[in-house]
């Protein structure tokens, strides 16, 4: 018992190393896009409210809708994380005054900024289909870039089945709600179009290889 203990120790000690070091976190399985959150969250912060004052409005309100005070505070320092994440208060601003279009795009580059499990998909998966001009999309496509990460990263080869499941879930409900897939079944990309003010963002960032997540080459 004590050195199946002992093991056990080390087993969570060596996979905290490994997660230490890994620029992947799967915490996405249970954010989600969030779109109508982070876009209240910061229609908030525009009119001038303070993280505290946003908070409380959030909760006292239930603005999001959730069934508990816990899920709201949570939701809301996700969606404080995710706007902290694309250190623009231009594109802040844009989320919450913008068309709902544009918003939703840069909401997406938001979350590529803040996971680099997105990141990468949408550029070494997405990005590369769009510049093949190859806009067949299927299952193969994403358990290839799963079984890539889990060859090249030693956190991301410990995750179980379940999780790299949920998170190949998430990916493709992100697509549908960004329109690069029609629905979950979809097996063709939709073509996109990048709206100016995330492209002027992302240039002035030095963030141009992002750009081909959004189908722009020029």
């Amino acid at each position: 018992m004590k050195l199946k203990f002992i093991r056990r120790i080390q087993m969570d000690n060596n996979k905290a190393i490994l997660k230490s070091k890994s620029p992947y976190s799967a915490t996405m399985t249970r954010e989600q896009f969030l779109f109508h959150e982070v876009r209240t969250t910061a229609k908030l912060l525009h009119e001038g409210c303070s993280t505290e004052e946003l908070m409380e409005h959030i909760v006292s309100d239930n603005l999001f809708q959730y069934p508990t005070e816990k899920s709201l505070k949570r939701t809301v320092r996700i969606c404080l994380r995710r706007l902290d994440a694309l250190e623009d208060n231009a594109l802040v601003q844009a989320i919450a005054t913008q068309p709902f279009d544009v918003a939703k795009q840069i909401c997406l580059y938001a979350m590529m900024k803040q996971y680099r499990l997105v990141w990468d998909f949408m550029i070494t998966v997405i990005g590369e289909k769009y510049r093949l001009a190859d806009l067949t999309f299927g299952k193969i496509d994403i358990n290839s870039y799963f079984s890539r990460l889990q060859e090249q990263d030693d956190w991301v080869a410990t995750w179980s089945d379940s999780t790299i499941s949920k998170l190949k879930q998430v990916i493709k409900k992100i697509l549908v709600e960004n329109e690069y897939l029609d629905n979950v079944r979809a097996t063709k990309l939709n073509p996109v179009w990048i709206h100016p003010i995330l492209e002027n963002a992302i240039r002035q960032k030095g963030d141009e290889i992002a750009l081909s997540a959004f189908n722009c080459f020029s």
